[in-house]
């Protein structure tokens, strides 16, 4: 039998070097929502863009990467 389950989502951002991996606050948010949910708590979200989903260990993962603070 074959039971259809609804896949979790992660979401990751870079921030001072280290990966923080941040819970995904309501399924039925978009990406983008997650990302206005989490600005206010991370303001470099307020600059960031949305890479994924990839998937990997029956989790989507989206990655929130910006380029705040790089010189170059």
């Amino acid at each position: 039998m074959l039971v259809a389950t609804e896949a979790t989502r992660t979401f990751t951002l870079k921030e001072n070097g280290q990966d923080v991996v941040l819970t995904d606050p309501n399924p039925s948010f978009s990406p983008e929502a997650v990302l206005n949910f989490y600005a206010n708590t991370y303001p470099a979200l307020t600059t960031a863009k949305i890479q994924g989903p990839d998937w990997n260990n029956d989790k989507l993962e989206y990655k929130f990467t910006t380029t705040l603070g790089t010189k170059g």
